[in-house]
C-alpha cells in the first residue's frame, strides 16, 4: 500500500473504518489508552499483515477489542474473579488474559497458539463506534513501529506508519497515555503488565493482593519448548530422511507448504495451521526446509526454534 487514508471520527469515517477492516485492511484508531493498529482478529492474513507493519519481531499474543462483556463472552469464558474486575472496570484500560473458547474462531497468530486470549473492552467514543460498526473482534497492538514509543496521537501513528496502513482514525489525543493493565489467571489473578489502570485498584476490587508474573504464571512464549508440535522437528533440512513429513517453504517437494510461492507474509499466517495439521497427521518426525530470516521471517524461524528444542 501506498497511502494511508485519514479518516474524520465522524459517520462516514466511522463507516470506512469498518468497511476497510471488513476487507482485511489495518486501521489505527484511538483508544483510551494508546493508539492501536486494528485488523480483523479472525483474519490470519490480516493479522499476519499487522506484524509486518509494525515489524514485530516475533507473534507474541495480541489483544482482541470488544465492544462489551456480551461479545466477550462468545470468545472466552470469564471465572467469576474475571467477571467482578469486569464489571468494576469495563469498559476501560484493562485487559483480561482468560481461557479461549473452542469455538472462538479467532486467527491463531492473535493468540500464538495459546490457549488463553487478551481481551479489552476500551472506553474512548471513537474505539466503541467503531467496534460497534464493525461487528466483530478487533486485534489491536499499539499502531507504532516495534520498539518504538507508543502513539497517543494521531501524528504519532503517521510518523511511524505512514504508507504501511490503509487508514487511521484521527481521535485526538488518549487521556490515558499508557498500555492497559493485562491480569491473567492461573486460576488467581495474577499482574502480567502494568498500565493504566492502577493495581492497587484492582487489589482493592479483589480483596487480595495480584500474584506477580513469575510466581504461577509462565509469559506467553517464554517456554522453549511452547510451540512444539507433537512430533520431532528438524531445522533448515534440505534432504529430507526417509520417514519425515516435509513442512516446506518455496518451490520445493514437501507434505504441507507454508507458502509455495516463497511469500514470508502467508507463511506468517499459514504457520500455526500447519502445526497443529501435522498433529492431526500424527507425524513423529518433522523436516523443516529452510526460511529466510529477515522480515517476519525471523518470527516464523523463532518459533520453529522453538518448536524443536530439546524437551524434557
Amino acid at each position: 500500500m501506498s497511502n494511508t487514508e485519514t479518516l474524520a471520527p465522524d459517520r462516514a469515517g466511522i463507516a470506512r473504518a469498518a468497511a476497510l477492516l471488513g476487507q482485511g485492511g489495518l486501521v489505527g484508531f484511538p483508544t483510551e489508552t494508546v493508539y492501536g493498529l486494528g485488523v480483523d482478529a479472525r483474519d490470519d492474513d490480516a493479522v499476519a499483515r499487522l506484524f509486518a507493519a509494525k515489524g514485530r519481531p516475533a507473534f507474541n499474543p495480541l489483544i482482541v477489542h470488544l465492544p462489551d462483556m456480551a461479545h466477550v463472552a462468545a470468545y472466552a469464558r470469564i471465572p467469576p474473579e474475571a467477571a467482578r474486575l469486569a464489571a468494576a472496570f469495563w469498559p476501560g484500560a484493562l485487559t483480561l488474559v482468560l481461557p479461549l473458547r473452542d469455538d472462538a474462531g479467532l486467527s491463531p497468530l492473535v493468540t500464538a497458539g495459546l490457549s488463553t486470549v487478551g481481551l479489552r473492552v476500551p472506553d474512548a467514543p471513537v474505539a466503541q463506534a467503531l467496534l460497534r460498526a464493525f461487528g466483530g473482534p478487533v486485534a489491536a497492538p499499539s499502531a507504532n513501529p516495534s520498539g518504538q514509543v507508543s502513539p497517543t496521537t494521531a501524528a504519532h501513528v503517521l510518523d511511524g506508519l505512514a504508507g504501511r496502513i490503509d487508514a487511521l482514525v484521527d481521535g485526538g489525543p488518549c487521556g490515558v497515555g499508557v498500555e492497559s493493565t493485562i491480569v491473567g489467571f492461573d486460576p488467581a489473578p495474577v499482574l502480567l503488565r502494568a498500565g493504566g489502570l492502577p493495581a492497587e485498584a484492582i487489589e482493592a476490587c479483589l480483596g487480595r493482593p495480584l500474584g506477580r508474573a513469575g510466581d504461577a504464571i509462565t509469559a506467553p512464549g517464554q517456554l522453549a519448548s511452547h510451540y512444539a508440535p507433537r512430533g520431532r522437528v528438524r531445522l533448515n533440512v534440505t534432504d529430507p530422511q526417509l520417514g519425515e513429513v516435509v513442512l516446506g517453504f518455496g518451490p520445493v517437494p514437501c507434505d504441507l507448504n507454508l507458502s509455495p510461492a516463497g511469500d514470508l507474509t502467508q507463511a506468517a499466517a499459514r504457520l500455526f495451521d500447519c502445526l497443529h495439521r501435522l498433529n492431526a497427521m500424527a507425524a513423529e518426525r518433522i523436516a523443516v526446509t529452510p526460511i529466510p530470516d529477515h522480515g517476519l521471517g525471523r518470527a516464523i524461524n523463532d518459533r520453529l526454534a522453538r518448536a524443536a528444542a530439546p524437551r524434557g
